[in-house]
């Protein structure tokens, strides 16, 4: 019998804005934003799930994202707004996805409602998975309040859970509705924090753009003294790189590539190794670190420019490497984050190096004495930089 075959294409689109004070009256972005989307024949509603942190660090909150709904009513508030842990505790308990869920069903958010999560790139993950898998798709609105979430992970297409100890086990590739990056949330951040998301704009400057790692380079003192319109910008450009790479050939990564994920083979296991003790942008720092040396070692990577790298890690405060990233042989559990990559994404094992400052190299396989050298070498410079 013949077969029957099918084709379609879906466009995507989504905007990113950035703005200060978003739910202050005479802020109408967020408003705009809702009054521009299709008339619905049913009650458009949004539901709000916010990170506890970001309560803590912002009580009045709460009261003024009601007095805004107030004032701009074309969407109705659900007056219980939904309020949960962030960091990878969301990730990791399955209970908060539920809570998300259950809202869902209780407040009656349909598939022309929004979910709008407002946390770091943890809780965004896990609610914008809950989002996707409502109602097989409800809006999405995401407020990332982070660096890292500013300028990476709240950006882009991913959402996820981890599950079975592993990393973004279960997950989705879907678009927000919108983004909205406010300002105003990263004077708050502590000083972790406000450091560990400048790791993923080191990283796509690494792979996409020399000029931007000179940039960085150059303002890392601004950056470490926590001037906001330098980090203003560095969000900018690296929220631009991030959203050229999704508009390329392979958003949604059919294929064994992830291009953006230099330095985060590591960087996944080592969190799961300390419980997420060490930040995600921490061990990213020290993914990319080791990742850099293992591209001069195997003779990708010049010594200057490995130099380089290794310098800008340290002058911003990052430590480079950790004892659970030293490996000692084929049973070093590090070495298990190489085959849970290659899990994770399918075919066959691909890691990003680097030929030099602003271009990758992809490869198909890790020399375990050389990982092993490189390892040892980000040891001695961390217990003796100079």
């Amino acid at each position: 019998m013949e077969h029957l075959q099918q084709s379609f294409t879906i466009k995507y689109s989504y905007n990113v804005f950035f703005t200060s004070s978003m739910f202050a009256i005479d802020n109408e972005l967020l408003s705009d934003f809702l009054s521009a989307s299709p008339i619905s024949a049913t009650t458009k509603k949004i539901l709000f799930v916010i990170d506890q942190g970001v309560i803590d660090y912002h009580p009045a909150l709460i009261g003024k994202i009601k007095e805004y709904f107030i004032r701009y009513n074309r969407v109705q508030l659900v007056q219980h707004l939904l309020i949960i842990p962030g960091g990878e505790l969301v990730k990791n308990n399955t209970r908060y996805f539920d809570e998300v869920l259950e809202a869902v069903d209780k407040y009656g958010i349909d598939r022309h409602s929004y979910i709008a999560g407002i946390g770091g790139g943890a809780l965004l993950d896990m609610v914008g998975y809950a989002a996707t898998v409502a109602h097989r798709g409800v809006k999405h609105i995401r407020i990332p309040t982070t660096v890292l979430s500013q300028n990476d992970s709240g950006i882009g297409v991913k959402n996820s859970v981890n599950y079975f100890n592993k990393k973004n086990f279960l997950g989705t590739f879907s678009t927000p509705d919108a983004v909205f990056n406010d300002a105003a949330f990263l004077t708050t951040l502590t000083d972790r924090d406000w450091r560990s998301g400048i790791a993923e704009a080191i990283k796509v400057a690494l792979i996409k753009d020399a000029v931007f790692f000179e940039w960085i380079e150059a303002h890392a003192h601004d950056m470490a003294s926590r001037k906001l319109e330098i980090m203003n910008y560095l969000v900018w450009r690296c929220a631009q790189l991030h959203m050229e790479h999704i508009a390329g050939d392979d958003p949604f990564e059919r294929g064994s590539s992830r291009p953006l994920d230099f330095g985060h083979w590591s960087a996944h296991k080592l969190e799961y190794l300390t419980n997420f003790k060490v930040k995600h942008g921490e061990a990213v720092a020290m993914g990319i670190a080791l990742d850099t040396v293992y591209s001069n070692l195997s003779g990708r990577l010049s010594f200057d420019a490995r130099e380089r790298v290794i310098h800008l890690l340290l002058l911003l405060g990052f430590e480079i490497t950790h004892d659970l990233l030293q490996v000692s042989g084929d049973n070093s559990p590090i070495l298990l984050g190489l085959q849970e990559f290659r899990e994770h994404l399918g075919g066959e094992l691909t890691i990003m190096l680097l030929t030099a400052i602003g271009r990758g190299e992809e490869v198909h396989e890790i020399n375990t004495e050389i990982l092993k050298q490189a390892a040892k070498i980000l040891k001695d410079i961390q217990n003796d930089p100079h």
